[in-house]
């Protein structure tokens, strides 16, 4: 577990801990570590789990689909991204999610139901962890929020324009990389992908942005 140290300190949800406290509390939550493939199941929809996924290596999408295969991107878990933790700290509750690996990957699974209940060693470091994980869940609120943004819009066009913006805004420049492809993208906003890349090709003639791939240049008005 020692080399992934690196990507552990760099982890919201280890917040302010040293390298010896992050080893002694994954004991403390049993974690173990889980190798998949690109495109393979962590938690499927339906599922109960006691436990919470880390990304440790690749990418994890957080999905919603119906029966007719039709995706809707909840969120991309990166390298230090936690997923399904808010299933895993409601006990009983039944994931209307599916964890999916997006490359080969390894993560961290971690039982909640260990961190919210008393440490039978009584672990200085224990009650920093829960008021992490709160910190996490307030996060996922957030972008959850910017979502539902996003995606309230009334066409097509007035979603693209709230992503792009909130990118640019959130990464601080006018240039910049999205975590999507194209059909990742639609996923996301919730749009048909032909509709979208429609209104893209509208944008770039009126010169209000650029693309190419997973990359935007917008143009300030």
């Amino acid at each position: 577990m020692e080399k992934y140290l690196p990507i552990l300190n760099g982890c919201s949800f280890f917040n302010g801990m040293s390298q010896q406290e992050i080893l002694s509390i994954l004991g403390c939550v049993n974690a173990y570590t889980v190798k998949r493939d690109k495109d393979s199941f962590i938690f499927r929809s339906g599922d109960t789990t006691e436990v919470m996924g880390l990304v440790l290596v690749g990418s994890v999408f957080v999905v919603q689909e119906d029966v007719w295969g039709h995706r809707n991107i909840m969120t991309k878990c990166h390298p230090g991204d936690l997923f399904c933790e808010i299933y895993a700290s409601t006990p009983g509750s039944v994931l209307n999610v599916s964890a999916i690996t997006v490359e080969n990957s390894t993560i961290l699974m971690m039982n909640v139901k260990r961190l919210l209940a008393t440490c039978s060693v009584a672990c200085e470091h224990h009650q920093k962890l829960i008021r992490n994980l709160v910190g996490v869940l307030a996060g996922k609120v957030l972008k959850f929020n910017e979502k539902i943004t996003h995606i309230s819009k009334r066409t097509t066009r007035e979603k693209l324009l709230s992503y792009l913006s909130r990118e640019s805004q959130r990464q601080g420049k006018l240039s910049f990389d999205i975590p999507f492809n194209r059909q990742e993208l639609a996923d996301y906003l919730c749009v048909e992908r032909s509709a979208m890349s429609l209104e893209l090709s509208k944008l770039k003639k009126e010169g209000l942005l650029d693309t190419a791939r997973n990359h935007f240049v917008l143009s300030a008005k």
